[in-house]
């Protein structure tokens, strides 16, 4: 089993710190810092462990917080010994959004210099959504010019520091509520020549829709007409949970709003009971018994059985189609049912059933029963 991405973020994250505040600070108390972040520290999972940090950092510079930022930013340019292939290399400067964020607020010059830098070291998505709440029209003056940035990673922050519903941290309330701010800057980005920025451009789009499907239907059917590849991409990114929710507006924006008319048989599920830890193999067949040919987007939906002995849909992706006049096509899933950090199985009944244009067809189900 591969280890934990937590042990990368160990004891040598704040020494490799202390070695380059002292560099540039040389009153800096390095022991006392060191001793202090690793009380407890080990307890604490990972974003705790970056608050954890920066609390120090609140303590151990100077109390002015200008002062104490200039000495900050001045010593990530200092060499700091850690391996640059680590996966979460880049999370040393995770401490340093945060100090911005936690203590920046009154300084917002200042703090929007910081993370300007700082973005493109360690994104800066989780420290500039206290500015959006506090400071939401000079925040967001900014993006319009931060969108036009050289570093696609500043423009990157422009839309994934906006994101109403950005993984790891709290929602952005006021843009779940009118997302009208947002999709100014998202216009502004719709365009840009690095995938890193488009790629954030659909995440968010796919985060307004899950609160406005109606207005996600509508930007991207507007954003569709001649559209270059590059946008026409950003718009299937941004219907994905849309689409395995089979919601009927972004189907109809992909092409896929008729009913498909199609015959499923064949079906095996195999083994029909499957011990924890194992797989399930899942095939059926595709016939298309109309005189027409049918454009057909397939999914599959596993209803997973959770803690309560509820069951919930997981929408797995499986293919498009293009079937002519009486065609048949046979498609097939394997199913893994080992143990996953995002998702524990419980045994029970896992029905399954095939979505044809968002539309469930149940297929069977297979028993899921404990090992050994």
């Amino acid at each position: 089993m591969a280890e934990p991405l937590i042990k990368q973020y160990g004891a040598d994250v704040p020494q490799a710190i202390t070695s380059m505040i002292a560099a540039v600070y040389p009153a800096f108390d390095s022991a006392g810092f060191v001793a202090e972040v690793l009380d407890g520290f080990d307890t604490l999972a990972l974003m705790a462990r970056g608050q954890h940090i920066a609390r120090a950092l609140r303590r151990f510079l100077p109390e002015n917080y200008p002062e104490a930022l200039a000495i900050l930013m001045a010593s990530i340019e200092q060499p700091h010994g850690r391996d640059s292939s680590l996966t979460l290399g880049s999370f040393l400067y995770l401490p340093h959004t945060l100090f911005v964020a936690n203590y920046g607020l009154d300084h917002f010059e200042a703090s929007m210099a910081a993370q300007h830098t700082l973005t493109q070291r360690f994104s800066a998505e989780f420290s500039i959504r206290p500015f959006l709440e506090h400071h939401t029209q000079a925040t967001l003056a900014q993006f319009r010019v931060w969108a036009t940035d050289p570093s696609e990673h500043v423009r990157r922050l422009v839309s994934e520091g906006s994101r109403p519903r950005l993984p790891w941290a709290p929602r952005l309330r006021q843009f779940q509520a009118d997302p009208t701010p947002v999709l100014d800057l998202l216009e502004l980005l719709k365009d840009d020549p690095a995938l890193y920025v488009r790629r954030s451009v659909a995440n968010n789009l796919n985060d307004i829709g899950k609160d406005h499907p109606e207005l996600l239907t509508r930007i991207t059917q507007a954003w569709l007409q001649d559209a270059s590849p590059e946008q026409a991409w950003i718009v299937n990114h941004a219907l994905r949970s849309a689409v395995k929710r089979g919601e009927a507006g972004a189907l109809k924006v992909l092409g896929y709003g008729q009913a498909a008319q199609l015959a499923v048989g064949q079906v095996q599920i195999s083994p029909g009971q499957v011990v924890m830890g194992g797989a399930v193999q899942i095939s059926f067949v595709l016939t298309n018994s109309q005189n027409q040919s049918q454009r057909v987007l397939v999914d599959l939906a596993v209803h997973y059985v959770k803690a309560n002995g509820q069951t919930r849909a997981k929408v797995f992706k499986l293919t498009t189609l293009e079937l002519a006049p009486g065609q048949t096509v046979q498609l097939s899933k394997k199913l893994s049912l080992a143990e996953m950090t995002t998702r524990k199985h419980y045994p029970g009944r896992h029905p399954v059933a095939v979505l044809l244009n968002g539309q469930a067809q149940p297929l069977g189900a297979f028993e899921l029963v404990p090992g050994g």
